[in-house]
């Protein structure tokens, strides 16, 4: 019975945490901010997120019921996207291009990523990443399913944080937003956490009347995404950053989709 407020608690400004940090809504600031309140906001993200995924399901349905070409649907899902999270983890995505490409040194290389200027591989990793996104929601478009696989699927995409803040994952500096949020959330909770994520993705392949193991592939893809940019940063920075995070959402989001859209 102690324990049932203080886990309350923790919850509730996890969630508060979460939606206010990965969604322009304006949510009330959480009472207290501390490593239980933040491992909680990594594992409510997919569900602190809703509103966005309803964003693009939206666009993605509107579009479609007018018959708007498919591209531009996508371009439209991809700017909603974009303006519903105010670009943050773009610029994450943006900022670990540039640092990854700067030098092998690390020291340079975090600093290049703190300097917040895209630089050519950072505005050319955007182009290929929000290209691709738009293509394969526009390969989407008309499928009857597709705002549900899309809203899903930037849903499930945050779930990429469970695992970049897993326990045994440090900080790549001594400051800065990772500093707050790495090994805040436990290995078994990331784990329970992408079971789910894979029974979810489940229901959505037979919701859209694909077999369900398909789900499982969209699962995967995530998962790969979002392992893929985890053991870029952790070899060449040493650890994780705020704009890894943002990096491994984008790219989770992009493989999905990917493997959404492939027939």
């Amino acid at each position: 019975m102690s324990d049932s407020s203080p886990t309350r608690s923790a919850l509730r400004d996890g969630w508060l945490l979460a939606a206010g940090t990965l969604t322009v809504v304006r949510w009330p600031s959480p009472v207290r901010v501390d490593r239980r309140s933040a491992g909680a906001a990594m594992l409510l993200a997919p569900l602190a997120v809703l509103p966005i995924g309803l964003a693009a399901a939206l666009v993605v349905w509107l579009g479609d019921l007018v018959d708007a070409p498919p591209l531009a649907v996508g371009l439209l899902t991809t700017g909603v996207l974009a303006l519903a999270s105010r670009g943050l983890h773009l610029d994450g995505l943006s900022d670990v291009a540039d640092s990854l490409t700067a030098s092998h040194d690390r020291e340079r290389s975090l600093e290049v990523m703190k300097g917040g200027t895209a630089g050519p591989a950072g505005a050319a990793t955007l182009v290929v990443v929000l290209g691709l996104q738009a293509a394969c929601v526009a390969a989407l478009v008309g499928t009857g399913a597709a705002p549900l696989v899309v809203g899903g699927l930037v849903c499930l995409s945050r779930a990429a944080l469970s695992i970049c803040c897993a326990s045994g994952v440090p900080p790549a500096r001594d400051s800065g937003l990772a500093i707050s949020f790495a090994g805040t959330v436990p290995r078994v909770a990331a784990a329970v956490t992408w079971v789910l994520l894979a029974l979810t993705g489940v229901g959505l392949a037979l919701a859209a009347d694909l077999p369900w193991w398909r789900g499982l592939v969209l699962a995967g893809a995530l998962l790969l995404g979002t392992l893929a940019v985890l053991e870029r940063c952790l070899r060449r920075h040493g650890g994780v950053t705020g704009d890894c995070f943002g990096a491994a959402i984008e790219i989770a989001l992009t493989a999905g989709l990917i493997a959404a859209s492939v027939p």
